[in-house]
């Protein structure tokens, strides 16, 4: 069950992970992120920063498979952490004034949640 779990927080992750490699090469998908602040395409700064997510992305779905003991053990000890900045991540994108980010983002991130909270428990 466990398993299930951890590899489902990390299916949902490739969401987001997506979208931000997206973004990175130049989608118009602005509006999806940061707050909708830039509807169209990010400046370079901010699409670089959205590389820097989908790394910080990647690494806490590999904190979640090592706390299943299915990832490289050596990301366990991040999976705390990756259980807190997933609920803060829900938290600011359930309040983000972008209504897309809002309705796209809140319910991967409300279920992240779930299963990440389940590993820990499991």
């Amino acid at each position: 069950m466990i398993q299930a779990l951890a590899f489902a927080y990390a299916g949902l992750a490739a969401l987001p992970v997506l979208m931000h490699l997206a973004v990175a090469a130049g989608a118009p998908l602005g509006r999806f992120t940061v707050g909708g602040r830039f509807p169209g395409r990010l400046p370079p700064l901010w699409r670089g920063l959205a590389l820097v997510q989908a790394a910080l992305l990647g690494t806490m779905a590999g904190a979640v498979m090592a706390r299943a003991g299915i990832g490289p053990a050596l990301l366990a000890p991040l999976f705390w952490p990756t259980v807190a900045l997933t609920l803060l991540s829900l938290a600011a994108n359930a309040a983000s004034p972008s209504r897309p980010e809002r309705l796209l983002w809140t319910p991967v991130l409300a279920l992240m949640s779930a299963v990440a909270l389940g590993v820990g428990v499991s």
